[in-house]
């Protein structure tokens, strides 16, 4: 998994550098699935459930599950992009939230505070701790920067099967929850509107938007619960937190 979530980086990375005005996201899904085979892994979104691309690609008020295609990026959107990655049967799954050329300073801080709330819920993986401990960290800090958290999606398990117990909401009280254990690996997500946390199914059966039209942030990383603390397999290690790195070991 730790090699499958270098690979998510890696291809997160390749788009983040990519990303600018006048790209359509379709070319940045073969962008990310040339990538991804030249790493010897398998885009895991591929085909699941009949989704067309190997990322989701989700501007400004489309909360998750963008199909790519023939939207064009301007100035001033942000876009979420998820990935996920297959290497040997086990999958790592990560997503970033990107700015399109310069963005104005409320899109700038909710991408901030997104990226925080996760990192804050991340700390939380210790062993012996409760899914709500994650959970509650995401809802406290989103909301006290005047956020909310969108309660009908949720990250989860992640291992030989994209999605699989125990769920992850981004919301609810600390110490309830199944408890974490030493070796569970889980892919937590905030999904965080600027507006209210209703959201809408849109039209393609597939993107989901929200409902009054606010700006969405998304960000996500694959963890693995460990003796040390929580080990982030798609990521290099943030200096200062004590998180640990994605090696290959």
């Amino acid at each position: 998994m730790a090699r499958a979530g270098k690979v998510v980086r890696g291809c997160l990375d390749l788009l983040g550098r990519t990303i600018e005005p006048g790209i359509t996201t379709k070319e940045l899904d073969r962008l990310a699935e040339s990538y991804i085979r030249e790493k010897g892994g398998v885009p895991t979104f591929k085909g699941y459930r009949g989704f067309p691309g190997s990322i989701c690609a989700s501007p400004n008020d489309m909360v998750v599950h963008g199909i790519p295609g023939k939207v064009r990026l301007r100035e001033g959107d942000i876009l979420g992009v998820d990935v996920g990655v297959t290497m040997e049967g086990y999958i790592a799954d990560a997503a970033s939230t990107f700015p399109v050329g310069p963005i104005s300073d409320m899109a700038t801080a909710l991408l901030r505070v997104t990226e925080e709330s996760l990192m804050l819920g991340i700390a939380q993986c210790v062993i012996g701790n409760r899914v709500g401990d994650i959970s509650h960290a995401v809802q406290t800090h989103a909301e006290a920067h005047g956020y909310s958290v969108v309660e009908s999606l949720v990250g989860h398990g992640v291992g030989r099967e994209m999605h699989e117990d125990p769920q992850v909401p981004n919301f609810g009280p600390a110490g309830q929850g199944p408890e974490l254990r030493e070796g569970m690996v889980l892919a937590i997500e905030p999904m965080i509107n600027m507006g209210r946390y209703d959201v809408e199914m849109g039209d393609d059966g597939w993107a989901i938007y929200t409902k009054d039209h606010s700006l969405s942030a998304h960000f996500e990383h694959t963890v693995a619960i460990t003796k040390q603390g929580p080990r982030i397999l798609t990521a290099a290690a943030v200096l200062g937190t004590g998180l640990g790195e994605a090696t290959e070991s």
